[in-house]
């Protein structure tokens, strides 16, 4: 590893995510590792040491953003955000550490202090900002694989209502639905079945990731969290918990049936999503022919909002340099890529 070259981190509550650039902003690896933060923070170290070790030399500078301080294992966000810091600290000492703090910039740990409510789940600006140096406009629709961020560029700018989570859900700017860990209860409260309406059981039978599994659009690299049931992560398995969701068992349909079903489910995620972007496209003032450009896991969603919306449909990888790319898809850890990009920049 170059002395130039840049470490970007994404330290969400589920995933840690990190983009290796170098000097000249190639993007030459990406890792993505489930990081269930709310375990304890020993995930976190378990994660960072995971990912260190697959470099043949350690890096000397990094940029990190973070969404992980968000989860329940912090009684505040602050407590979180500091939380985070201070194990990046302690894991990637003694190299030199950049937090991207949205508004301000990247500032170093100990000059973070009260900058905690800029630095709290930044990271959507982090890509969206990138994006603003790329496209002269472009809505940034990134569907991960528990949220989905929607946000709007044009002349070099970031155009979002919504500051922190809070602001952005009302906005339509965050959307808790992503295509991994999404409870299926979010999506939809009935379904129809075997010519009923059947509510579902508001129980954590069956997430997102099980009917992309039976649509065969679930990328088999995002598919790194245990099944609600810690059963296998098959076709059938899947189909067995959505059955579950409905009081019946797998044997109850045909396999074309719960795959049927299954695609009700995606239908009813996407109709909530075009919502989402039908509400930011009506106050963002693009212009017609403006992309979405599609990031995350479930960046298949977004060339179908787009068709949907009737605009292009441009993939973030489309952007970022990355001819030397040896590991991962660093449209899938967008904001890793985008902070240390900007990092470099700056």
């Amino acid at each position: 590893m170059l002395p130039d070259d840049i470490i970007g981190w994404d330290v969400g509550g589920a995933h840690l995510k990190a983009a290796h650039l170098n000097a000249q902003g190639d993007v030459l690896e990406v890792f993505q590792l489930p990081c269930p933060l709310w375990q304890g923070v020993d995930q976190l170290r378990a994660a960072i040491n995971d990912i260190q070790r697959r470099w043949s030399t350690p890096p000397d500078r990094h940029a990190v953003t973070m969404t992980g301080e968000l989860v329940d294992l912090f009684s505040t966000r602050t407590e979180g955000v500091r939380t985070v810091i201070d194990v990046m600290q302690e894991q990637l000492c003694p190299a030199t550490i950049e937090l991207f703090a949205a508004a301000r910039g990247f500032v170093k740990p100990d000059a973070s202090h009260n900058a905690e409510s800029l630095i709290a789940s930044s990271n959507w600006l982090a890509s969206a900002s990138f994006l603003a140096h790329q496209l002269p406009q472009a809505l940034f629709v990134d569907v991960g694989s528990t949220t989905t961020d929607i946000v709007a560029v044009s002349e070099g700018k970031v155009h979002a209502h919504g500051e922190n989570d809070h602001d952005r859900m009302c906005q339509s700017e965050l959307v808790y639905s992503g295509v991994v860990r999404t409870p299926l209860m979010a999506l939809t409260r009935r379904v129809p079945f075997d010519g009923a309406w059947v509510p579902l059981m508001a129980e954590h039978f069956a997430v997102s990731a099980d009917i992309y599994r039976l649509t065969g659009e679930l990328p088999e690299h995002a598919d790194q969290h245990p099944a609600a049931d810690n059963g296998p992560k098959t076709k059938q398995g899947s189909a067995r918990r959505l059955a579950r969701m409905l009081g019946l068992d797998l044997e109850e349909a045909s396999p074309q049936g719960w795959q049927q079903l299954a695609g009700y489910f995606s239908e009813q995620q996407l109709q909530s999503l075009l919502a989402a972007v039908d509400h930011v496209l009506s106050r963002a003032r693009l212009d017609a022919d403006a992309p979405l450009v599609g990031a995350g896991v479930g960046r298949f969603l977004v060339k179908r909002l787009a068709d949907r919306a009737g605009r292009p449909y441009v993939d973030l990888l489309s952007l970022f340099s990355s001819g030397r790319l040896a590991v991962g898809d660093p449209a899938d850890c967008a904001p890793a890529v985008a902070v240390a990009w900007l990092a470099r920049c700056a």
